[in-house]
């Protein structure tokens, strides 16, 4: 039996998205077909599409009796998420010729990295990123040549921009092959600690980065439970990764016979197999409400609370922030991993992991079972087992086991029954400043209501500025405005998150407004973010002066300003901001076109 609420919200977005859902549908039915894409082809189309495939290969697309897979990759070797991708083709095309397939590269999306841009220049195409990488994808899948995908991501925008481009594509069948984390290294609590002595200057940057490179050390994603972790944990609980398989470390055998089966179960999805699953068959209403429940049980990275609704819209499902935060009220909080606890995802993974998880929320009717994964039949239910190196007779496969029924580190992983929090980490604030999303899972419950006057700022280098001047002593809550996807891309906020959080722990009551990001980092002082409209589009955030008091409050759910008579007042003009130089003129484009936060930020 569904929870009560989890149905209603359901059966209020199928309701919202009937229409849209309808018209997606419609081009999925019409760009099907029953037997192999190629077949559309000319020989002159297909004859350029593998002119450079190996023999074997060639001899399989010149008829019409096998599938061909398309790999889309995010590889560099400079990030350590994508790192591992390096060899995955070649092990992806010998499954799928073992599958009785083919697979080809077809075409490569840019994979940048939120932690080496963090308070650069660079952060301002972060966003954008995503609706790029979309596009990528479906430049990738333009040749009409493919039966099925293959989509190697990882990291922050990647993963929901690869899902956006592919649902444009959604009569084709898809997988997630994750790379996994890397191994645990220096503890989040002392790194945490570095960074606040770093910022009272009572180290210095030799430490720091010493600090920095024994937690971040080796291939494979970061280990904290920020966006990229979240976007595999996504991916399992919507279906469309293998059970077990989204954090099992890079460069261990059971890693890469999870990528070989993976590629298996996609050959037994393509339309010539009577197990034909399409993509737009798994990405429905119902397993986007599981993905906000597994967010929510998690506290998961809040920029998911702009790429859900992103990647709904390309499904044609509307989902907004109220439905989130109704969600909230009845999902418990389950997970306690940094930037919400002290552990990291290997830690989680040993507890029991996505099985565990996944089977609490199950048995108190949190989770629609009945949806369809990669796996076809039996439902969300079979993601409750965990995948083992079976050897017989010198060959060796995956067996799907039963998995935990209960958490062997209940500091990490707990249970419906024992929850860190009766409700998810993510409220929906609103009031006469416009609306906003904070996540408290790590926000103590002291420090959850702040009133006190603002500080406006138009950049978090200044913060740095006043902080460094001693003019921070105090209660405040600091603005942050003009950080929106129309003013510059909406960059992540992080450099003010250790100073604020000094500020904290000095006593002081300290909160951030701001119509910016913080993702998945968004960590112990309260912070309003993703406040729409932006001060660009002459939202109420425009119109604050300091000294302005304003009450934030996560119990209640409110974003006000005292007096609202501030809303007569006329409009603060963006100091003039250069929005030129590494790259960022590239995205003016974007910048105009792109559509508010709630919307899911997106320019298409």
């Amino acid at each position: 039996m569904v929870n009560q609420t989890v149905a209603k919200v359901t059966e209020r977005i199928i309701e919202r998205s009937r229409a849209s859902r309808g018209d997606y549908l419609s081009k999925v039915t019409a760009a099907s077909q029953q037997g192999v894409s190629r077949a559309r082809l000319s020989c002159g189309n297909i004859a350029h599409a593998y002119a450079a495939s190996e023999q074997q290969d060639k001899s399989v697309l010149a008829v019409d009796r096998s599938a061909n897979l398309a790999i889309v990759s995010s590889y560099n070797d400079m990030l350590s998420a994508h790192q591992p991708f390096k060899d995955y083709p070649d092990i992806i095309k010998q499954a799928a010729r073992e599958a009785g397939a083919v697979a080809q590269v077809a075409g490569g999306v840019p994979a940048m990295c939120d932690g080496v841009t963090q308070g650069r220049d660079g952060m301002e195409l972060s966003l954008f990123s995503r609706d790029l990488i979309a596009m990528a994808t479906g430049v990738a899948l333009s040749h009409d040549m493919f039966d099925g995908v293959v989509c190697l991501g990882v990291c922050d925008k990647i993963v929901p921009g690869m899902l956006i481009g592919a649902l444009a594509f959604g009569h084709l069948p898809t997988v997630f092959v994750p790379a996994g984390p890397m191994l645990s290294g220096l503890s989040n609590s002392e790194k945490v600690k570095v960074r606040q002595l770093y910022a009272e200057g009572k180290v210095g940057r030799k430490e720091l980065l010493e600090a920095e490179s024994q937690s971040y050390h080796s291939a494979g994603t970061c280990t904290f439970y920020g966006t990229a972790n979240s976007n595999q944990m996504l991916m399992e609980i919507m279906g469309l990764h293998l059970p077990g398989s989204s954090f099992v470390n890079p460069g261990t055998p059971l890693r890469e016979m999870l990528t070989r089966a993976a590629v298996k179960q996609l050959a037994e999805l393509s339309p010539l197999s009577p197990n034909y699953t399409p993509l737009a068959s798994i990405i429905d209403e119902r397993s986007l409400v599981n993905g906000i429940v597994g967010l929510l049980a998690t506290g998961g990275s809040t920029n998911h609370t702009i790429h859900i609704i992103a990647i709904a819209r390309a499904a044609g499902v509307i989902i907004d922030w109220q439905d989130m935060a109704e969600l909230s009220e009845v999902v418990p909080l389950l997970c306690r991993i940094y930037p919400n606890g002290q552990a990291d995802v290997n830690h989680f993974q040993a507890a029991g992991g996505m099985s565990l998880l996944i089977r609490e929320l199950l048995s108190q009717g949190l989770l629609h079972n009945e949806v369809n994964t990669i796996l076809g039949e039996g439902g969300l239910q079979r993601y409750c087992d965990e995948p083992f190196l079976s050897t017989d007779q010198g060959e060796t496969s995956i067996e799907w086991r039963d998995g935990p029924k209960e958490s062997l580190d209940k500091d990490v992983l707990g249970s419906c029954t024992k929850p860190f929090s009766e409700e998810g980490g993510l409220k929906l604030l609103s009031g006469n400043l416009g609306r906003s999303v904070i996540k408290i899972s790590a926000v103590k419950p002291e420090h959850r209501a702040v009133t006190a006057p603002a500080i406006i700022f138009e950049h978090q280098d200044e913060i740095n500025v006043k902080f460094d001047a001693g003019e921070l002593e105090r209660d405040f809550i600091a603005v942050v405005r003009f950080q929106g996807p129309k003013a510059n891309g909406m960059p992540e906020l992080h450099k003010l998150t250790p100073i604020l959080g000094i500020l904290q722990d000095r006593g002081f009551k300290v909160a951030l407004v701001t119509d910016g990001r913080m993702s998945g980092a968004s960590g112990k002082v309260p912070a309003a973010i993703h406040l729409s409209p932006e001060a660009l589009d002459q939202g109420p955030i425009a119109r604050l002066r300091d000294g302005d008091i304003i009450e934030l409050n996560a119990n209640t759910g409110v974003l006000n300003l005292a007096d609202p008579s501030f809303l007569s007042r006329e409009v603060a003009m963006a100091a003039d901001k250069v929005t030129v130089g590494m790259g960022r003129e590239l995205f003016a484009g974007f910048r105009a076109q792109v559509g508010s936060a709630e919307d899911g930020a997106s320019v298409f």
